[in-house]
């Protein structure tokens, strides 16, 4: 049985005196991909659960994990998988769904063999992955652009224009407690998530991708008088905590997937911080 690594909660006294090395420790995931396997780092957080399954040679099982304790993967959880790589498949029960870049799949509690693939190994999908425990079952559907809410979000001239594709929220399918979307920036426009804000009542994390060769994003966390950084590179991705805001700037634009797990399922409920007031 394979070894799922775990991230354990941070309480906000202790993240106060972590240097760059122990932020990047509890916080950062580095590795999302590896060819051929499921990956996936077991956060305390809501038990969120962020991962990636990249397909080359072979089509790649969903399977279990001894500590999960469930005979399969989806026994007591749900799955969101958003491709961001090449066309691919997602089998859920030997029902088939092709999925294209940047579309996505909810997969429902219950679902007991699920299986990923690419069309081709030269350019292959790659599902990055959110799960998190679910009370109940709800049927699995594909989401894109054109079936997802859509928002349209800040300005050029404060670097910030982007669209908002929500893909896994309560106005486009039914989900336990899992949301994910997707965040678009506009050229020229390099700073996500404006205001920055917090939301005790879920956690979140955020997935980096389309970063251009040598460059990188700083993403910002901790409360808004104590803030810190993580510089992230491409297809990595950040733990953010409920005491945490989660903010970033990019010295190029990119595309970042959010996905959110908790007791609050409002999109906006938010504590919003002016960037005058952060420290």
């Amino acid at each position: 049985m394979k070894v799922l690594e775990e991230r354990f909660a941070v309480h906000l006294d202790d993240y106060k005196h972590y240097d760059t090395e122990k932020l990047r420790k509890h916080f950062l995931v580095e590795s999302v991909f590896v060819a051929d396997e499921v990956q996936f780092t077991y956060t305390h957080y809501e038990r969120l659960m962020v991962g990636g399954v990249m397909p080359v040679s072979k089509s790649v099982q969903l399977e279990t994990y001894d500590q999960l304790k469930m005979d399969f993967f989806l026994d007591r959880r749900e799955l969101g998988a958003i491709n961001i790589g090449g066309s691919g498949k997602v089998s859920v029960d030997g029902e088939v769904y092709e999925i294209g870049n940047k579309e996505a799949i909810y997969i429902g509690r219950g679902a007991k063999a699920v299986f990923f693939s690419s069309d081709d190994a030269t350019n292959p999908a790659k599902f990055y992955l959110n799960s998190t425990p679910a009370h109940t079952s709800h049927p699995t559907k594909k989401v894109n652009k054109e079936n997802s809410k859509v928002l349209h979000m800040g300005a050029g001239d404060t670097c910030n224009e982007r669209d908002i594709y929500q893909l896994m929220i309560s106005t486009v399918l039914d989900t336990c407690q899992l949301q994910m979307g997707m965040t678009e920036l506009k050229p020229g426009s390099i700073w996500n998530t404006m205001p920055m804000h917090t939301h005790s009542r879920r956690m979140e994390a955020y997935f980096y991708f389309n970063i251009p060769d040598t460059h990188a994003v700083c993403h910002f966390m901790g409360p808004a008088n104590e803030t810190r950084h993580i510089w992230v590179g491409n297809e990595q991705a950040v733990v953010s905590p409920p005491w945490s805001m989660h903010s970033g700037v990019g010295t190029a634009n990119y595309t970042f997937i959010w996905g959110m797990a908790g007791e609050n399922m409002d999109y906006t409920d938010m504590d919003f911080h002016k960037p005058s007031e952060l420290k």
